[in-house]
């Protein structure tokens, strides 16, 4: 953001009082996280007491509706956030209360999810919901990697969400798929220097105030690791079940370890472990080496009461076709990659559709 437009909002900003205190959000210092990217604003107004929330939410409302006033504004996001103090928990330990109006018309929600970072969890989220919508299935993909957005340069989408009422974005599509990212509304090297409660924040309205419209699977790209971001999200978005993506090697086991047991914790089913870059095979002669060791995940889900979902080997097609937008299952449809991809989403869409079953009732069939 250039430092004139930076000063213009935070002028526009500073007609925004705390009535408590009779004082501008930005003297007061609650304005911080302030982006902008081709007309589409971003900011955050941090409360210090999280009891304020309910009040200060015309005010968000009212800063939001006043930076979309100034000239050549197309869209502005502003998120409320607030430190939250630990609450005594009123259900089984973990659990919290989960947003059932965030996104109406998604049928099903699929994390996916890593230990760590560098095990190939993007690409693995992108060719996944690629080979779901292959089955017919209309599918989104929600890019909630605040800190590293990758999605829109796998999926090949430029340029920015547009928004018809100032509210409410309309995904990017590309390869069939709908797709919203904060790196549609930033630049692609910015630093995205946020505390867990403002990413919190962000991810919601990125599945709140979306146009996300009727699907049957939303695949979410999960934040690598087990900290506040993965916790909370976990808790807060009904998710049907989750992926949990590694390599063989037993350090990437060791974390794909801690967060099967974060998501059994807070009661999310794991449909199971996909072992990424399982082998490495010659192009030239053919010899396959096992690169980060073979099989650990696999292992590794039977010692823990998981399923093995499948096996990616480290190819450089792979590479190749994520980095250049066009993941490998859209443009080798008939690649043993792309067949490898296919399995694991036609086992992720069974278990899909055993969780929805289960709470439609019991199935009666005749014999």
């Amino acid at each position: 953001m250039s430092a004139q437009l930076e000063q213009k909002v935070l002028d526009t900003l500073k007609t925004i009082k705390d009535p408590a205190k009779d004082v501008d959000i930005v003297t007061a210092g609650m304005v911080i996280g302030l982006q902008s990217k081709d007309g589409h604003i971003a900011f955050t107004i941090d409360i210090a007491d999280p009891a304020r929330a309910k009040e200060f939410e015309p005010i968000r409302k009212a800063a939001e509706d006043a930076v979309h006033a100034m000239d050549g504004v197309l869209s502005v996001t502003a998120v409320l956030t607030a430190e939250r103090p630990a609450q005594p928990q009123q259900q089984a330990p973990g659990v919290a209360p989960q947003d059932q109006a965030l996104m109406p018309g998604v049928k099903s929600i699929v994390a996916v999810s890593s230990g760590k970072g560098g095990v190939g969890k993007s690409t693995t989220s992108v060719n996944l919901a690629l080979a779901l919508a292959a089955k017919g299935l209309s599918v989104g993909l929600l890019d909630a990697d605040i800190y590293g957005p990758s999605i829109p340069r796998m999926l090949g989408i430029t340029g920015q969400p547009v928004s018809h009422d100032g509210k409410t974005l309309e995904p990017m599509e590309n390869h069939g798929i709908k797709c919203m990212s904060i790196g549609f509304l930033v630049e692609e090297d910015t630093a995205m220097i946020w505390r867990g409660p403002m990413v919190m924040g962000a991810l919601e309205q990125l599945m709140r105030d979306v146009n996300w419209g009727e699907l049957d699977v939303l695949v979410v790209d999960m934040p690598p690791g087990t900290g506040d971001v993965q916790l909370t999200m976990a808790q807060k978005v009904p998710l049907t079940g989750s992926v949990i993506v590694s390599t063989p090697q037993d350090i990437a086991l060791l974390d794909t370890r801690k967060g099967l047991n974060m998501f059994r914790k807070v009661e999310i089913p794991v449909f199971g472990i996909v072992e990424n870059m399982s082998y490495f095979s010659c192009p030239h002669c053919g010899e396959r080496t096992d690169v980060f060791s073979h099989g650990g995940a696999r292992e590794t889900a039977e010692a823990q009461g998981a399923d093995f979902l499948g096996e990616i080997p480290l190819d450089i097609k792979i590479r190749e076709t994520s980095d250049g937008g066009h993941p490998i299952v859209t443009s080798h449809p008939d690649s043993e990659h792309a067949k490898a991809y296919a399995g694991i989403a036609d086992k992720v869409w069974a278990k899909v559709e055993d969780q929805l079953g289960d709470s439609q009732g019991p199935k009666i069939v005749f014999d």
